[in-house]
């Protein structure tokens, strides 16, 4: 089971290595910059004219549609605002180090044009034949606007919109399901020793409920979800922050500074390159808001306008709420606890030597350190974390001789597992995951370091400024975030299948969804670097598709978007009074 494990993340990584290579990355980034300067600066509409039109000020309940533009929005944000901004901010921290969050900011302000140039597509090609469950997603702009230009085009476009199902499907089982159940799976069992399949099973359970009842009942779950989940976060991270407000300006400083410079290695970071920072801060930005996949314009597509563009700039909001806002404030709690290059949490009497490991003879030299009694924890890790436990990921320093391109130094991590102690039941062992190498690594000191995945990372940040907090908060809202994120996702799944095979797939394909859920809890991730290998791969196939659509239909984009705001100047829309704001989230003012 491990050498397929195995097998499989280097597949997955192979394929990985080609979909986001640095040309993909930097082609997704100038196509932002393009219709931002296109759009001339649309981000200022989405945090003006977007406020305005999610209260409710242009609603018109005779408008074809199933969810008001807030229910739309907060759905579209239920699948971003996740375990993204929890684990894979985290994620990206533990790997690129700071300048990784520089890069996450300049994609979440470029991302803004993105997102309202890909939903406004989506709104001006959707299908209204039923008005109150209208359908909508790059697979109907390529379809439909192909099929305008030329109706000898329509097979072209149907097989393209195909394509772009395919890399929905494949992003909603990995990113969208299977890395939200893994991250709350690990985080509850971290904090209540509940097993990872039973906590699966537990969300399938969740999820199902939920997505049986389509997309009024998915708005309706989100618009009452995401508003309070956001809310609980982030008086939290303003609680940390502000025990550490003296040493914000000095993080903001390191996070523009890293991101242009090299990173240096300290503590539990071992170092990350200006490309190490520059890839993980793109990807976990673009996994984290979606910019660019073409998800988020399916939720859209179901809001209720017949103005296209007024629902483009709503979506222009999501960049800003999810990176801008969000993932910042986990960022800046990760920093300022010092959780990022944080010291270990035991120490052995003297750093270990290496030394040959067992399996060496039939696959090259292999090394791994000649200590396996794992001392007992500091009484400051203690009060922190608690005692060891059987399973704890653990890890060490090493340098292995010759510098790593993506972190810049020699050093790297040596990774083990803690075990019952074979001679003695009451103490503690490591188990340790063999290194390939040509010569011995050399440890750089006596420490190990716990070793937090994903959103653990984050769980144990709020920790170190309140023992107990980060257990909690992260606990509680990993799984409001990661229950809301699968919901959603499972809807823009579902409008794929609806795509490609009709409305009779729609019950296999939830409970294969479902299915999804518990497989990801029993054993098929076990650490970040596979973790990303899941999210990469369903955020790179969903880019390399959608992004030719979006340049595809671009100047039509445009077209519509400078229409409507000349009429909007010229005063040819209807504003209202804001309807109450109990109303809008409850969905009752276009009733």
């Amino acid at each position: 089971m491990d050498d397929f494990l195995q097998t499989f993340n280097d597949v997955l990584s192979a394929i990985n290595g080609v979909i986001f290579h640095d040309v993909v990355l930097f082609t997704v980034l100038g196509v932002g910059v393009l219709f931002t300067i296109w759009s001339g600066f649309c981000q200022y509409h989405a945090l003006s004219h977007g406020v305005s039109v999610i209260r409710g000020r242009y609603d018109d309940k005779d408008d074809p549609g199933a969810i008001n533009h807030f229910q739309a929005l907060s759905a579209a944000l239920s699948a971003t605002v996740g375990l993204g901004n929890i684990g894979g901010v985290a994620v990206a921290i533990a790997l690129g180090g700071p300048g990784a969050i520089f890069w996450m900011w300049v994609v979440g302000i470029f991302g803004m044009a993105l997102k309202t140039t890909e939903v406004t597509q989506s709104m001006l090609f959707r299908n209204t034949d039923d008005a109150d469950e209208p359908h909508g997603g790059p697979m109907w702009v390529v379809e439909e606007g192909l099929a305008k230009r030329s109706p000898r085009l329509r097979p072209l476009g149907r097989a393209i919109g195909v394509l772009f199902c395919i890399t929905l499907l494949i992003a909603t089982i990995t990113g969208g399901n299977m890395f939200q159940a893994w991250n709350v799976a690990v985080v509850t069992e971290e904090g209540l020793g509940i097993p990872q399949p039973l906590v699966g099973a537990i969300q399938a359970v969740l999820v199902g409920a939920v997505i049986l009842g389509g997309i009024k009942r998915i708005g309706a779950v989100a618009g009452r979800i995401v508003p309070f989940m956001c809310l609980v976060y982030l008086i939290a991270s303003f609680y940390v922050l502000g025990v550490h407000i003296a040493e914000i300006p000095a993080m903001l400083r390191l996070i523009v500074v890293s991101g242009l410079n090299p990173a240096e290695a300290g503590g539990a970071f071992v170092g990350a390159s200006f490309g190490l920072a520059f890839l993980w801060g793109m990807k976990r930005a673009l996994f984290s808001s979606e910019v660019g996949q073409g998800s988020s314009p399916i939720a859209h597509s179901a809001a209720k306008t017949d103005e296209p563009v007024r629902e483009g700039v709503v979506a222009g909001l999501e960049p800003f709420i999810d990176t801008i806002v969000v993932a910042t404030l986990t960022s800046l709690v990760i920093m300022a606890s010092g959780a990022w290059n944080r010291g270990g949490e035991a120490t052995f009497a003297e750093a270990p030597a290496f030394v040959a490991a067992e399996e060496a003879a039939d696959k090259g030299p292999r090394w791994i350190p000649g200590e396996v009694a794992l001392p007992r924890k500091s009484a400051e890790a203690e009060a922190i974390s608690g005692a060891w436990k059987e399973g704890d990921g653990v890890f060490l320093i090493a340098r292995f001789g010759e510098v790593d391109e993506a972190t810049g130094t020699d050093l790297q991590r040596v990774n083990g597992t803690v075990v019952r102690d074979a001679a003695d039941r009451d103490a503690w062992a490591i188990r340790w995951s063999p290194v390939a190498t040509a010569a011995a690594p050399v440890a750089v000191g006596p420490d190990i370091y716990r070793d937090y995945v994903g959103a653990a990372l984050t769980s144990h940040a709020f920790d170190r400024v309140t023992p107990g907090l980060g257990k909690w908060l992260v606990l509680f809202s990993s799984w409001l975030f990661a229950v809301s994120t699968m919901i959603s996702w499972s809807y823009y799944g579902e409008q794929g299948v609806v795509y490609m095979g009709g409305q009779r797939w729609v019950i296999p394909y939830k409970i294969i969804y479902c299915a999804a859920i518990v497989l990801a809890t029993v054993g098929l991730v076990t650490t970040d670097a596979e973790l990303d290998n899941l999210t990469t791969l369903g955020t790179g196939v969903m880019l390399v598709v959608n992004i030719p659509i979006m340049l595809l239909f671009g100047a039509s984009t445009m077209k519509a978007y400078r229409r409507y705001f000349a009429r909007l100047r010229a005063g040819d829309f209807e504003k209202h009074k804001a309807p109450p704001i109990t109303e809008v989230i409850e969905g009752h003012d276009h009733e």
